[in-house]
């Protein structure tokens, strides 16, 4: 009986070491607390609805949400790290981007960890960029996939029978209909988002931004800024004011103030229709040259109080089940992560009879047009320029 308790006491500290067999029983009957953005509440119901539950039958454990911004929680690390706190108050992050960034160049996080996780092993394609690069940035195990999202445009084939299917046709469409297209204002995410993949489509392609420092963008984004300026007079209010938020331009749309939004949440869209929020002839559509994605992970903290258990709500959110139950639009409407030939026929049957929903495209149409997400660190470089080149101007 006693190397049970010197075994599960070694996998509650330093769970990587144990076996897994080692690391569940350390997680069961254990409270989790899980860090996470908290502003959509569909995205909160699931993970207080399917995950809190799925977690106490699997494991009797406890997962208590804790909604926070992703900065605001990086510098509770950060604090927790100064004040040299060795049970730290988070478990489990959410997290992706710039955040991961400074956390891990700053020793915040536990790991590597991913390869332990069988899920992990069963479901995630592990070479593949998106799982090995967050935002350009080298993850090597310190988190796991938990969904992706991609960026599609959105418009009511009611009003827009064929939409633009290129760069040019977008353009095209922006002239031909004067004020009725615009774009947030960075730094929110989506128009920010917006502005780097016309940049990657103005310049001649994302590889040249991925190994560049900060002071090199100016250099290659004039392109961008001439586009910019170029459609400016023909944007909503000819461009003299921009919706401040991605919500603001969603109900500039629902309102037929203006022809098209966007979105980073490629199914949400759907969700909108089915919520009364959007005309029922919402469609999205993404451009031959690519729309910019990215996935979001999973974090366990360097100091978490609970390691163990986080790997094991982990493991389960990457699993078939609960990414199929996010994928719904009804639920959260969340791309998965799962590699699809690594799936049993039963899994594929299963994620064929999902209805994703009348505005969503195919996994395959949107993996065909996907491009990756810039380096984290050249964003807020980009946010700048705009503000000194199109607002200035």
């Amino acid at each position: 009986a006693l190397n049970v308790s010197c075994s599960k006491k070694a996998a509650l500290e330093n769970p990587i070491e144990g076996s897994w067999e080692d690391i569940e029983n350390a997680a069961t009957g254990t409270t989790v607390n899980f860090y996470m953005w908290g502003g959509d509440t569909r995205i909160n119901k699931w993970v207080d609805e399917y995950a809190a539950p799925r977690l106490k039958e699997e494991y009797n454990m406890k997962l208590n949400r804790v909604s926070m911004n992703a900065e605001d929680f990086v510098n509770k690390l950060i604090s927790e790290k100064s004040a040299a706190k060795e049970n730290g108050s988070i478990d489990l992050l959410w997290i992706n981007g710039e955040n991961f960034y400074t956390t891990k160049e700053n020793g915040l996080l536990y790991g590597p960890f991913a390869e332990k996780l069988p899920n992990y092993q069963k479901y995630i394609k592990q070479d593949a960029p998106e799982n090995q690069l967050d935002f350009g940035y080298p993850i090597e195990g310190y988190e796991v996939p938990y969904g992706r999202a991609q960026m599609v445009f959105v418009y009511d084939s009611e009003k827009t029978p064929v939409p633009p299917k290129n760069f040019a046709e977008l353009e095209s469409f922006i002239k031909n209909n004067p004020g009725k297209f615009t774009y947030p204002a960075p730094p929110d995410f989506t128009g920010s988002a917006f502005i780097r993949n016309m940049m990657y489509m103005t310049t001649g392609g994302y590889d040249q931004y991925m190994n560049i420092e900060p002071e090199a963008v100016q250099g290659k984004a004039s392109g961008l800024w001439s586009f910019l300026n170029e459609i400016k007079p023909y944007l909503w209010r000819e461009g003299t004011t921009y919706p401040a938020t991605i919500g603001q331009l969603d109900t500039m749309f629902a309102d037929g103030e203006v022809l098209m939004s966007m979105t980073y949440m490629p199914i949400k869209p759907s969700g909108d229709i089915l919520k009364g929020l959007y005309p029922k002839g919402t469609k999205t559509f993404v451009l031959e040259e690519g729309t910019i994605s990215n996935t979001h992970f999973l974090a366990i903290p360097q100091n978490a109080s609970n390691k163990a258990g986080a790997m094991a709500a982990a493991n389960m959110l990457m699993s078939f089940d609960a990414q199929l139950s996010k994928l719904d639009p009804n639920n959260w409407g969340d791309l998965p992560v799962f590699d699809t030939t690594k799936l049993s026929t039963e899994e594929k049957a299963a994620l064929a009879a999902l209805d994703l929903g009348s505005a969503t495209l195919s996994q395959e149409e949107m993996g065909k047009y996907r491009s990756p997400e810039i380096p984290a660190k050249l964003i807020p470089v980009i946010e700048a320029l705009w503000t000194e080149f199109i607002v200035k101007e």
